[in-house]
């Protein structure tokens, strides 16, 4: 059944004269994760949750569209591990830029980006090209943020962790190695402490920081809190897209 609120599915027919509110990108990365899961980790989480989010905000009339997933992130930190794809801010910019100009000139003036990947940061570029752009409302959001992680799971982390192999088991299981096959996801902290406390900020060399590819344990995931936890982020994220479609972008703060 062919879905109208997701781009790569739906035709010109449909479209030629469709109301589109809002624009959503997924953006993702290609990249190791943890002895356990694929590469493609990121872009699978992404593209499906923005599909899953974009149908219930559909239902509720919210007139949306899902892009294709841009399946490559930043990853200078990790340029030494086999296969794991960097793309820099500047090439992001431009891929952006194209992107934007597209949907400013056809009409489109909203578009909010799906991050799926932590060495991704949209802002310094959303703030250029919204200058550029003055008729665009440009959002970003990080859906692996939008619900307090620690309701669903035991173990803190922020790669092929718990929270990343649940989800994995539930929306590909069969991508997903036996968890007897996972590293224990143990990584290394900066001996500076003020790194560890979120004020200051450096790049993290991957292979220096964690020797499996994983910074949190997996080994307590589960398919059930997979489910569970996708739940609660798409019910956010589709509140949210309602929100954005239907906002008088012009008129937002009270």
């Amino acid at each position: 059944m062919i879905r109208p609120y997701i781009l790569a599915e739906t035709n010109w027919k449909t479209l030629k004269d469709a109301q589109i509110d809002l624009a959503i990108l997924p953006w993702g990365a290609t990249e190791a994760h943890n002895y356990h899961l694929p590469y493609a980790t990121d872009n699978i989480e992404g593209e499906q949750i923005a599909r899953e989010s974009a149908r219930i905000a559909w239902e509720k009339d919210a007139k949306v569209i899902v892009l294709p997933n841009i399946p490559f992130g930043v990853n200078t930190g990790q340029s030494d591990i086999k296969l794991t794809i960097n793309i820099n801010p500047s090439t992001q910019f431009a891929i952006l830029d194209n992107i934007i100009a597209t949907l400013n000139r056809q009409g489109i003036h909203k578009l909010l980006i799906l991050n799926s990947h932590g060495g991704n940061d949209f802002k310094p570029l959303l703030r250029e090209l919204g200058k550029k752009y003055p008729d665009m409302f440009l959002s970003s959001a990080n859906w692996f943020q939008s619900v307090r992680n620690t309701d669903f799971f035991e173990n803190a982390g922020d790669h092929a962790d718990e929270m990343e192999t649940s989800l994995m088991l539930h929306l590909a299981p069969d991508l997903v190695l036996p968890l007897s096959e996972a590293g224990d996801g143990k990584a290394k902290k900066n001996k500076i402490e003020a790194f560890s406390e979120g004020w200051i900020w450096t790049e993290r060399p991957w292979t220096k920081v964690t020797a499996d590819t994983g910074i949190g344990n997996p080994k307590a995931a589960t398919k059930e809190k997979g489910e569970k936890y996708f739940k609660a982020v798409t019910q956010k994220l589709a509140n949210l897209f309602v929100k954005l479609a239907n906002a008088d972008t012009k008129n937002l703060y009270e």
